[in-house]
């Protein structure tokens, strides 16, 4: 199309200046050349004059001006060369022909500067100086008027003579393009075709200079690109009568098939040579749309492209695509040509919410153009792109393509799902599933400590993973069954990331939460069963693998180290499931609103019910005969798997029962399969006569549940009946069954009530409905509710699941807090529980007094609080009987279970702070004590409950300190290291409250705290004496310049000797803290902040 580039040096006529063809260009495009301002005058007779006045203006420089002889022979000399008709009737023409002239000789002139060009070597003793520059390059004026120029030539030269609907018509664009539509002169010579092929043949010959390319191509190449298309690929016609058609019909009478064929070649080259989303862009507004229609008869109607063209651009985008980084390419072209500027520019995001430009590019992306051998060949090539667009790191960018590559992900997924998962989801969730349980990992990867997933591999996995599935949240089926196998090894992930700072918690808690909330409810349950180990067919993550923390704050999977300790492996198997456990409790606490969380408890009780009614005859080993050693050892491997089951299951219930809310139930069917649950778990428990009390009060609450919802707290309408019939057989037989007669009496009057839809009810479903609201939690607080209001039916199972979780775990005292007193003593729970706010009765003072000393752990434990409620509530009959409640507390202070003498030590506590004279000096001695007359255990109780005893007196701490300190002092050279570190931190305590009534005893202290500091041979003894400085200067603040300005140096002193000599790395950081105070300490008293205030004296 264009020729090759000449040689400046093979005898071509010596070439002028840059100044001087631009000079000449300038004269081109200078206005006014009318003479004439008025405004009668036509704009078409004004814009001739002038192109008339400029051409013989330019004429007569070349006949007149001798300094312009270089340039006259330079312009001969390349419209010699040049092939195509320079002059015309038509002054556009003549014109237009003109300018290309110029740009020609433009052109050579910079390719012989820039070869004659010899820059010097850069001085190395200036090396901060610039390179020179080459004599080629055009400054911002000079590239405004060759701009210029080149408008004008596509404006005059290549518009003009295209055909309708291909490019954008001249009347459409601006007013003055309308004007020169209407001066060009189609008929006269030359042909309208050869004027669009000589423009566009010299306009490329330009565009080979680099410079002039990216003038020509940034702001002309559409036109440029129509008019190759019209010259290449127009169909051939033959000439109409019809003169209106001049223009079309006669196009292929003018240029040749080889002009043809260099001008579809051209076409190529140009548009591999360009910015590739600009050619896409460009190729997508030849392409055009469907017909436009307009009412305004003002506004010009752009006429539909025609079909060849359609064809075209369709197959030349479709060659874009199938490029390398062809992805980007039409994704940045559509992008920038919908308004959103560069890639990631100020309107980026505006773009990236279109969801409608992400839909139009999915579509595109998902068809299989005509070029492609097959839909997988093009998937097997494009895939890899799409996926490559998920990956950015300009945030901006990142957000445009992650939306695209989301929205191209779903729609491939949904019209060519085998296709997709093959070359889309396998790829993403390869990292994953090289873990699985089921996966096989070779050989040169089982030494221990070899990565399997790296740290980048698995944070790209699952940030695709989220953008994929939850940014995009459409549960297409291709995807959920996909994700379904690695669910294992992304919830093992979470529990991970659970037990560090990781930026993968969030993401790994999203996905799993968007799946479980997708997946069908049976699915669901079965990936929640396999998260807990309950279902062994669930894939998890590989037995021979595990996390770790990686180097740059991620995390990689490895191949684990083996254990040869029998007793550690166990450990770290039952701390990882107890983890687990504890983590999906938290993952299934979020997932309440949808349902789900219910319906896994209630598969979790009737896990339970199967548990608990096995038949102790199934567990006994059958006897095997000694050759079958083999299925012996099977037999009770499956046994102990049984077992295993059972803990888990037990475990699961409790941490289910800790975790979720009141709102766990949200409808009524999950409510009555609760019920359903207990009173199955009832009716076995009499088949197997393992019933029990606290079973017995269970069954009592979840029938009272039933009692509620039909005294009228819920709204029930027919279908709600027809859910609860299905506890009609169930209450049958528990009515003939169970042993209780009140238990058998409700279930009957409430199976009447069911099945006549509660148009019957007796008073005893009344009693149960009011006993059920009313009733109140381990330490007799009421749970007020309003029976007549319309109370949401799952605000009542709160308390069913402290019931439950007392049922499962009785002899768990971690459990026991939310269990409610133990009824084996008749109606000792009850009256406990049953105290008005006002006042309380010697009835209530004296069962509470016994149940104090019940020997189970719940009752007693309860009692103790229900005790210290009534003291700190200063009920008059517990103060009356102080001396008892002392007596019990101390006493409880011996036991063995943590929540009862935690009970008691608050007890004592909040005793001493009403009656602390009569107290605290007989626990003084009884913290002073020998080990002879109380245990160490003992003593340090006491010591726990010094401590709260003096944050409780604060101030009023003052009037003790005596006693204190010196019992603190003498306490500190115990020989039990354990007691001397208590006292020390007791000692803390007391110092950050005394203030300056430490001043006379100060010394006593320092000497203490420097001894022990500096001489005790136990290091929790020596840590707890710095870290009394600490509190001791950060309890004083600034008043420790004051307290302790006599002994301010020696601590001083002790702090640095600790920091350099200790060796204990924890007793350092004491030390270290305490010096930061003391610094901050003496920096306010040395350099006091200024304050910015004026004091105004008023005179009398």
């Amino acid at each position: 199309m264009a020729d090759p580039r000449r040689d400046p040096g093979s005898g071509a006529p010596e070439t002028c200046g840059l100044e001087q063809i631009l000079e000449a260009l300038k004269l081109l495009l200078s206005p006014g050349g009318s003479g004439s301002s008025s405004l009668q005058i036509p704009k078409r007779d004004v814009l001739l004059a002038t192109l008339k006045s400029n051409l013989s203006a330019l004429e007569d420089k070349f006949l007149k001006e001798p300094h312009w002889k270089k340039l006259k022979l330079l312009r001969e000399e390349v419209a010699s060369e040049a092939g195509w008709p320079q002059s015309s009737v038509d002054v556009t023409w003549s014109f237009t022909a003109q300018a290309l002239l110029l740009l020609l000789c433009l052109k050579e002139t910079m390719l012989h500067l820039a070869a004659s060009f010899n820059p010097r070597k850069a001085d190395p003793r200036t090396p901060e100086a610039a390179p020179a520059l080459s004599p080629d390059t055009l400054s911002i004026s000079q590239q405004k008027t060759v701009q210029s120029v080149l408008q004008f030539v596509v404006t005059l030269g290549v518009c003009p003579y295209l055909m309708p609907g291909v490019g954008v018509p001249l009347r459409c664009r601006t007013e003055f393009g309308a004007v020169v539509q209407d001066v060009v002169c189609l008929d006269a010579a030359p042909d309208a075709t050869r004027r669009l092929y000589a423009s566009c043949r010299v306009l490329l010959n330009v565009a080979q200079h680099a410079a002039l390319g990216s003038l020509i191509f940034c702001r002309h190449f559409g036109d440029i690109a129509a008019g190759l298309c019209q010259l290449g690929f127009c169909p051939t016609k033959r000439k109409p009568l019809n003169s209106e058609e001049e223009p079309t019909a006669c196009f292929f009478q003018v240029i040749t098939e080889e002009e043809r064929a260099m001008s579809r070649k051209a076409l190529r080259d140009v548009l591999d040579q360009v910015y590739q989303p600009l050619a896409v862009r460009e190729l997508l507004f030849l392409q055009g749309g469907p017909p436009q229609s307009s009412t305004d008869r003002k506004t010009p109607v752009r006429c539909q492209a025609p079909a060849w063209l359609r064809r075209l651009c369709g197959q030349l985008l479709s060659e874009r695509l199938m490029r390398p980084s062809g992805v980007q390419a039409v994704v940045r072209g559509i992008l920038e040509g919908a308004g959103a500027g560069a890639a990631g520019g100020s309107d980026a995001e505006a773009t990236a919410a279109d969801w409608k430009k992400c839909d139009l590019i999915a579509k595109i992306l998902a068809s299989c153009p005509q070029q492609s051998l097959s839909p997988e060949d093009y998937y097997r090539d494009i895939c890899p792109q799409i996926l490559d667009l998920f990956h950015f790191q300009d945030k901006l960018t990142a957000r445009q393509f992650q939306r695209v590559a989301t929205t191209t992900f779903i729609t491939m997924s949904r019209e060519r799902p085998e296709l997709a998962a093959k070359y889309l989801l396998r790829p993403v969730l390869a990292p994953l599933c090289r873990c699985l349980s089921t996966a096989e990992i070779p050989e040169s990867d089982m030494v221990p400590g070899t990565i399997l997933v790296t740290e980048e591999e698995l944070s790209r996995c699952v940030e695709d993973i989220f953008k994929v599935y939850v940014v995009g949240n459409e549960p297409v089926a291709v995807l959920v069954d996909s994700l379904i196998p690695v669910l294992g090894v992304l919830f093992s992930l979470y529990c991970f990331t659970k037990q560090s700072v990781s930026h993968l918690r969030s993401l790994c808690q999203e996905i799993l939460l968007w799946i479980l909330g997708k997946l069908e409810r049976k699915k669901a349950i079965t990936s929640l069963k396999g998260f807990a180990g309950l279902d062994k067919s669930v894939p998890t993550l590989h037995s021979l693998c595990q996390f770790r923390a990686a180097t740059q704050g991620g995390i990689v999977i490895t191949i684990k180290e083996a254990i040869c300790d029998e007793d550690e492996a166990l450990y770290q198997k039952v701390s990882s499931e107890q983890c687990q456990v504890e983590h999906l409790g938290d993952l299934l606490s979020l997932c309440q609103e949808s349902g789900l969380a219910g319906d896994f408890f209630i598969f979790c009780l009737k896990e339970l019910t199967r548990v608990a009614t096995e038949s102790e005859a199934e567990l006994k080993t059958q006897p095997f005969s000694s050759n079958s050693l083999l299925e012996l050892e099977r037999h009770q491997t499956l046994l102990v798997e049984g077992q295993e089951q059972k803990l888990l299951v037990l475990q699961l219930v409790a941490v289910l029962c800790e975790r979720m809310s009141e709102q766990i139930f949200t409808n009524i069917a999950q409510v009555v399969e609760f019920v359903a649950a207990t009173l199955q778990r009832a009716c076995a428990s009499v088949a197997h006569q393992t019933e029990s009390a606290v079973e017995s009060q269970t069954l009592s609450m979840s029938m009272g549940l039933v009692a509620v919802m039909l005294g009228g707290a819920v709204q029930l309408k027919s279908n709600d009946f027809a859910v609860l019939k299905q506890l009609l057989p169930l209450l049958e037989k528990v009515s003939l069954t169970y042993p209780d007669p009140v238990i058998q009496e409700l279930a009957a009057d409430l199976r009447i009530t069911i099945s006549t839809h509660g148009a019957f009810s007796t008073e005893a479903v009344s009693v149960a409905a009011k006993s059920a609201l009313s009733k109140k939690d381990p330490e007799g607080k009421i749970e007020e509710q309003q029976q007549n209001s319309c109370e949401r039916y799952t605000g009542v199972s709160h308390g069913h699941l402290s019931q439950q979780q007392s049922l499962e775990k009785p002899n768990q005292t971690g459990l026991e807090s939310s269990a409610p007193l133990s009824p084996q003593e008749g109606s000792k729970p009850s009256t406990t529980a049953s105290q008005t706010a006002t006042s309380i009765t010697t009835e209530q003072l004296q069962e509470v007094l016994l149940s104090a000393y019940d020997p189970q752990i719940p009752t007693r434990a309860a009692a103790l609080r229900t005790l210290s409620r009534w003291i700190e509530q200063r009920e008059a009959r517990a103060l009356e009987v102080q001396e008892k409640l002392l007596k019990i507390f101390l006493e409880n202070l011996e036991h063995e279970d943590t929540f009862v003498y935690l009970s008691a030590i608050q007890g004592v506590a909040l005793l001493t702070d009403v009656y602390p004279e009569k107290i605290l000096l007989g626990l003084l001695a009884q913290y002073d004590g020998s080990k002879d007359k109380h245990t160490p255990e003992t003593r340090m109780k006491v010591g726990e409950v010094l401590m709260r005893i003096v944050r409780a007196l604060g101030d009023m701490v003052s009037k003790y300190r005596e006693p204190l300190i010196h019992t603190f002092l003498r306490g500190a050279r115990d020989p039990d290291s354990a007691h001397r570190a208590s006292s020390l931190s007791n000692l803390g305590e007391l110092c950050q409250r005394l203030d300056f009534l430490l001043g006379s005893v100060v010394h006593e202290v320092t000497a203490c705290l420097i001894a022990v500091a500096k001489t005790d041979h136990e290091v929790q003894v020596r840590r707890a004496a710095i870290h009394v400085i600490v509190l001791l200067l950060r309890g004083l603040s600034q008043k420790a310049t004051e307290v302790l300005r006599d002994v301010l140096k020696d601590l001083y002193h002790l702090l640095k000797h600790v920091v350099h000599l200790e060796p204990d790395d924890v007793a350092k950081l004491h030390a270290q803290l305490a010096l930061e105070e003391l610094d901050e300490i003496m920096r306010n008293f040395l350099f006091p902040p200024q304050k910015l205030e004026k004091k105004i004296m008023v005179l009398p």
